[in-house]
């Protein structure tokens, strides 16, 4: 009976120590970001029944403790506000994937940033692993994007984007022009803005002299296109000339101005018609707006995580296009993944693979909410840890005692043999 009061006072020592290593741990790491604490549990060990009798009174003496698990607290942290952008939080179930040093790791902690090479990375060097968008060729923008889908899991890379991003220029097909011409017999203009294929801006000026000869009722004017050099209106690229005629009521009813040529690219002239466009109105202010597709070519400003987790590339030129995806991933059961350091965890066959959710139409989607300028903070309670601390600080004295105690009853047992 000595021996076991020994050995259960060592086994209580044990499990102890490694119930304040569990705790020390959780309250070293209550600052960090994305950090998930751990529990302890403690099984018992062989017991020996002290009543021959079964029932719910019956006494039994225990051969010791041992730590049967450390399962993860699955509880979120506190959500902080950050000024950086690439700081992403879930608020909900799920994963960020970095690529460890073999194998894929998977962490809350969203503190991201864009290194030397404007890779998307964790502060410690990892990768963060996506969906690339696919609309970069070399260091020019392929495609304009205002997302992109997530691949499968297995498909997911380092997201990693050029230093030097063109947004490569798009020509005016089409100028729109919205506006009153008035009655009186005035010279109106009106202007926009086009793009020519080399991505520079030019000027396409209409200017509306009302006819001498009117048939009414409604009037009739001659209109002059120009595509000229917004910089020097010297440098003449087309001029065009065309009727347009209205109606008694000032709605527009015919042109013939169609297209004018932009440098090598052909504008389409579009007037409107009846009331959605040009008009001449009596008794109504004289005004004049236009609108023009193309956009001018622009260099990269720089890269940003929006709130869906959408990595932006944004130009010079005002433009934006999503170029990848952080993904998210979800886990059958999260408590069967294992530690690997700090706020890494991995895989295991309790936890299942890594998945994705997907919507009614099989289509992958994040399936929670992630927001930028953010960080989870740890999950762990400070106070809660700190009573536990001293919970097993006295259960350690209690158990180093009761060794103390066997101890001392062996020697008296040895004396009294001699």
């Amino acid at each position: 009976m000595m021996t076991q009061a020994f050995y259960t006072g060592l086994s209580g020592l044990k499990s102890s120590s490694y119930g304040i290593d569990v705790v020390s741990n959780n309250l070293a790491n209550v600052n960090t970001a994305g950090f998930r604490g751990s529990n302890y549990e403690f099984s018992s060990l062989f017991e020996q029944s002290m009543c021959t009798v079964h029932n719910s009174t019956s006494d039994s003496i225990g051969l010791g403790t041992s730590l049967q698990a450390t399962p993860m607290i699955e509880s979120s942290g506190s959500y902080l506000l950050s000024d950086r952008s690439t700081d992403l939080a879930i608020f909900g179930d799920g994963w960020f994937g970095v690529q460890g040093n073999d194998d894929p790791l998977y962490t809350r902690n969203g503190a991201f940033t864009f290194d030397e090479n404007d890779d998307l990375v964790t502060t410690d060097g990892y990768h963060v692993l996506g969906t690339m968008g696919g609309n970069i060729d070399g260091e020019t923008l392929t495609k304009q994007l205002s997302e992109v889908a997530l691949e499968d899991v297995e498909k997911q890379e380092k997201l990693r984007f050029p230093k030097t991003l063109i947004y490569p220029p798009e020509a005016s097909t089409k100028a729109e022009f919205i506006g009153n011409i008035g009655t009186t017999p005035e010279t109106r203009t009106m202007s926009a803005s086009v793009v020519d294929p080399n991505g520079k801006k030019n000027e396409l000026k209409l200017e509306f002299t009302m006819r001498e000869q009117q048939t009414p009722p409604g009037t009739q004017w001659n209109v002059k296109a120009v595509t000229q050099d917004l910089n020097n209106p010297t440098v003449i690229y087309d001029t065009k000339e065309g009727v347009v005629a209205f109606d008694e009521s000032g709605a527009l009813i015919s042109s013939t101005l169609t297209t004018i040529d932009n440098n090598g690219a052909p504008v389409e002239i579009d007037l409107g018609s009846g009331f959605n466009g040009v008009v001449a109105i009596s008794n109504v202010d004289i005004s004049a707006s236009t609108f023009a597709d193309g956009t001018v070519g622009g260099e990269l400003s720089g890269y940003d995580v929006n709130r869906n987790g959408e990595v932006i590339a944004t130009f010079t030129n005002g433009m934006q296009s999503s170029v990848g995806r952080v993904a998210i991933y979800h886990f059958q059961n999260d408590q069967g993944l294992e530690r690997v350091s700090g706020t890494y965890f991995s895989p295991s066959v309790n936890s299942g693979k890594p998945i994705f959710y997907q919507n009614e139409n099989g289509e992958n989607i994040v399936g929670t909410e992630v927001s930028n300028f953010t960080l989870e903070g740890s999950n762990v309670d400070m106070t809660v840890g700190l009573t536990d601390l001293i919970i097993l600080q006295r259960t350690y004295d209690a158990n180093s005692k009761s060794v103390t105690t066997a101890d001392e009853m062996i020697q008296k047992a040895l004396n009294m043999d001699a």
